[in-house]
């Protein structure tokens, strides 16, 4: 006669259908490496890209969450319109986020994911945990899509040159013209000018 099997272990052999809970396992791979894959790139250059492309991200995750919380936090006589426009960014931010962290992927690289390690390496500013005024916020967004901008061309011109065709054109066809795009629509909102008469 075959001694008693302890509950957890019965349990898991006779329902298929119970989740392993609470499992931990090693890192496979560290933040901050690649592996290799088969994509023409040397290692130094396609880590080099993945660091760039982190750094990126962090930034753009950071920018996506200011949209979202000044979506959710507008005031005064443009609240609706600016409430649809922020939202609307804060979508197309979070399609850039995406597809920047794919990259990264395909790359052999991490993505930084953990919003506690954006946080680290992001250099947006963090802004008050309440409410600004409306101009302020929009200053917000615009100084941090410049700040993106800035590493974007930056970046994109070092990647052209390590031969990473497939970064420069992210962050040109889409990370630049994405943010440049985004901010001439809220600059235009900080004009002052006069609604009824010349």
């Amino acid at each position: 006669m075959s001694s008693p099997k302890s509950s957890s272990s019965a349990q898991h052999s006779s329902d298929g259908s119970q989740p392993w809970l609470h499992q931990q396992g090693r890192i496979i791979q560290e933040f901050g490496t690649v592996k290799q894959f088969p994509v023409a790139l040397s290692m130094e250059t396609r880590l080099y890209s993945g660091q760039r492309l982190n750094k990126v991200l962090a930034d753009t995750r950071i920018l996506h969450d200011l949209y979202k919380k000044y979506h959710w936090l507008m005031r005064g006589a443009t609240f609706y319109q600016l409430h649809l426009l922020l939202d609307k960014h804060a979508g197309e931010q979070l399609e850039l986020i995406d597809t920047i962290a794919e990259r990264v992927q395909t790359l052999g690289g991490v993505a930084v994911g953990d919003p506690r390690h954006v946080a680290e390496i992001t250099t947006v500013p963090r802004p008050p945990d309440g409410v600004e005024e409306v101009p302020s916020m929009l200053s917000r967004l615009l100084e941090a899509h410049e700040l993106i901008l800035t590493e974007c061309h930056d970046a994109a011109a070092r990647t052209q040159e390590l031969g990473d065709d497939g970064t420069n054109d992210l962050l040109v066809s889409e990370v630049v013209r994405t943010n440049e795009l985004q901010a001439w629509f809220v600059a235009e909102h900080l004009v002052d000018t006069p609604l009824v008469h010349a």
